[in-house]
């Protein structure tokens, strides 16, 4: 039986066109999905935000909150878009989660040809998705993947020969020459737990609170903030348990006095040397904060479509959360979508001063920050 297609309201093109959703619509916004449907008076169908079809004029279109309300309608579900299955966005979380599956289970990294077939997708259509979805290539998700099988082996006793081979690596000397990149040492110094390692620290005050800074003999790998110095110096144990903590000189005294400075007036600029230590998607993240200019505030879904990943919110959260080196690598120019602050690792009080005393710099103001030295870890 033919459905009797119910003419809209004369005023309901303005309402349509100036409904936030409607903007979501004429840009296929796939995050969308499932929050929301929409029907098409002269077409007799009912849609997903995402549809690929013709734009439909708004004077005929009509926004349902649920599913059953746009089944209400009479119409029939759109055969392109299908709104009554998965959406685009959960079929691609499905295969992609599929593909580390896949990737876990080998002992061995897949070819990508071989990751791609197995998902039933083109080889460029999977990796463009798979580095969407994740933040990562391929073949990134699989180096990270056996740099934490070697950490953990190492960390358990095995020898390095044995925690190597059992991560997948097939010669030593490819490992190798990975090595200082996945671990920031030495593999057998690793295994030792960082021991060895000389860490120089110290402690200076600022308006908000106590800042430590230490440094290993790369650069500075840890700033912290906080109310108790005490507190911050256990803090630092916790993060390097096995390595030689030495208070800091009164040369090094003089570059805690210019994180101080910074953060008293952010027009003096920081340019320090960085021992960054994260994975492969967190300094990818952190990249991008150093780009941020000193006065502006992007969110957490703009860092993502930054680095490439715009499914990757959450994760580009955690990586901000990660953290070790706070105002250096400026975490606290993040905000939500909506321009309010959330968590900070320093608290909300300190990222609301250090956002406005950057944002009280002169119009055009610039400077660029300390760069981080070779990735490490």
């Amino acid at each position: 039986m033919m459905t009797k297609v119910m003419p809209r309201p004369a005023d309901q093109k303005g309402a349509i066109a100036n409904d936030p959703r409607w903007l979501r619509v004429v840009g296929r916004d796939r995050s969308a999905d499932g929050v929301f449907w929409y029907s098409v008076a002269t077409t007799g169908v009912y849609c997903r935000p995402s549809c690929a079809s013709r734009t439909a004029n708004p004077k005929n279109v009509a926004f349902h909150d649920t599913l059953a309300s746009a089944r209400a309608t009479g119409f029939r579900p759109c055969k392109r878009c299908n709104p009554e299955g998965d959406s685009q966005k959960t079929e691609t979380v499905a295969l992609v989660a599929e593909a580390c599956r896949i990737i876990e289970r080998s002992q061995a990294s897949p070819a990508l040809s071989d990751l791609a077939k197995a998902v039933g997708l083109s080889t460029s259509y999977f990796h463009r998705l798979f580095k969407a979805a994740t933040g990562l290539t391929p073949k990134d998700y699989a180096s990270a993947l056996r740099a934490g099988r070697v950490r953990e082996n190492l960390i358990r006793g095995q020898s390095v020969t044995e925690a190597i081979y059992e991560a997948g690596f097939n010669s030593g000397g490819h490992f190798y020459e990975k090595a200082k990149n996945m671990l920031g040492m030495t593999p057998s110094r690793y295994r030792a737990g960082g021991a060895g390692e000389d860490m120089r620290f110290a402690v200076g005050q600022s308006s908000l609170g106590a800042i430590l800074v230490a440094s290993s003999a790369k650069g500075v790998a840890s700033i912290l903030m906080g109310e108790d110095p005490e507190s911050l110096v256990r803090d630092l144990q916790d993060r390097f348990p096995k390595a030689r903590l030495i208070g800091g000189d009164g040369d090094y005294e003089q570059l805690v006095a210019r994180v101080v400075g910074f953060v008293e007036a952010p027009n003096i600029g920081l340019d320090l040397p960085l021992d960054v230590r994260g994975t492969a998607f967190q300094q990818r993240v952190w990249r991008a904060l150093g780009e941020i200019p000193p006065g502006k505030t992007v969110s957490y879904t703009q860092i993502a479509h930054a680095i490439g990943a715009p499914t990757a919110v959450r994760a580009v959260a955690g990586a901000c959360a990660a953290n070790n080196l706070a105002v250096a690598i400026p975490c606290h120019r993040v905000v939500r979508n909506d321009g309010t602050l959330s968590g900070y690792a320093w608290g909300i009080d300190r990222k609301r001063a250090l956002i406005e005393r950057e944002a009280a710099l002169p119009v055009g103001f610039s400077w660029r920050a300390g760069r981080p030295r070779s990735p490490e870890r």
